[in-house]
């Protein structure tokens, strides 16, 4: 039986991991700073909270890590784990860093200290590819972070390149795109507006609030995702592997769809960060904007091109964006 150790267990893909290893026959384990605390709700959600057992680890101690390591002896690491909105690394770039590069540093070295062949798969992001205003992204694309968020995500990816060869570690990054689902957090703005397209259905008046609804992002399904993670650590070599469906749609096309499943039809007013949007049946405003929403540097584009992982892993995305939409609605 295999060993698997997700750092980030609770997350949304930490816990879609969970589900598909244990599907798998993997032994597997959830490190959590304070195990004892968290609720693991997605985990109950998912039927596999009893399959799973728990330990807590702080991943900016690297003597914590070290003592995980040591006494759960996994096979294969998943880094899921850190600060995982962007937005929010804007009020917290110092822990966003210390979350995300520093923890990614530790268990590097742990597993260069335990001498024992673990594989590590690191949780990367297309938020490093910056604007990405021609061609889709690839493993080519030169990263040109616009957040702290990205900057310490590249600084994660460049650590383990590092590690990689400098001492023969098997570690490899996963440069996913946007990848959504029905355990989204609320704060993230997919599930924030099938929220809202709910409650406005239901007969609430109170509108939804958002940035600039012109962006583009390339939405994939989770479950699908983190499918593509395991595919990583299975190679007989480590490589790194950009994640997307290769489709640009924006926050505006996400509304429309969101709430169109709804039965209400939008009606746009307005530009780019000052836009409001009607139901076109009753009038009544659904969508408003909020210039406190809008990020001090965000990416206008932002689109993958998953050839290489198609070609090598086998992998290529499932579930249309649609399909998305309303998985997430319903």
């Amino acid at each position: 039986m295999k060993s698997a150790l997700i750092c980030g267990l609770s997350g949304q893909d930490g816990s879609y991991l969970a589900k598909l290893l244990v599907g798998k026959g993997y032994r597997v384990v959830g490190a959590s700073r304070d195990a004892q605390l968290a609720s693991f709700g997605n985990l109950k959600k998912l039927g596999v909270y009893d399959e799973v057992e728990l330990c807590s680890m702080s991943l900016n101690d690297f003597r914590s890590v070290l003592q995980v390591l040591a006494r759960v002896a996994p096979d294969e690491i998943y880094n899921l784990a850190g600060q995982t909105s962007v937005g929010l690394s804007f009020e917290q770039p110092v822990e966003t860093m210390e979350s995300i590069s520093l923890a990614a540093l530790n268990l590097l070295e742990a597993i260069r200290f335990i001498e024992r062949p673990v594989r590590l798969y690191n949780a990367c992001s297309s938020e490093c590819f910056g604007d990405v205003e021609g061609d889709a992204a690839n493993e080519s694309t030169p990263f040109r972070p616009r957040s702290p968020y990205a900057v310490a995500k590249a600084a994660a990816y460049w650590e383990v390149a590092n590690y990689r060869d400098a001492y023969g570690i098997y570690a490899c990054s996963g440069i996913l795109f946007n990848h959504e689902s029905p355990l989204r957090p609320s704060r993230f703005v997919t599930k924030k507006i099938v929220e809202g397209a709910a409650r406005i259905a239901a007969g609430s008046a109170e509108p939804v609030y958002l940035g600039d609804v012109t962006v583009m992002r390339d939405w994939g399904f989770a479950p699908e995702y983190v499918e593509a993670m395991w595919r990583m650590l299975q190679q007989e070599r480590p490589d790194d592997f950009v994640i997307a469906t290769g489709e640009a749609h924006s926050v505006r096309d996400f509304c429309d769809a969101a709430y169109a499943n709804r039965g209400i039809e939008l009606e746009w007013h307005g530009d780019n960060a000052a836009v409001t949007a009607t139901d076109r049946a009753t009038k009544r405003e659904v969508i408003k904007s909020d210039p406190r929403l809008v990020r001090p540097s965000d990416i206008r584009r932002s689109v993958g091109d998953a050839s290489k992982a198609k070609a090598i892993l086998g992998w290529t995305p499932r579930t249309s964006f649609a399909e998305l939409v309303r998985a997430m609605g319903e």
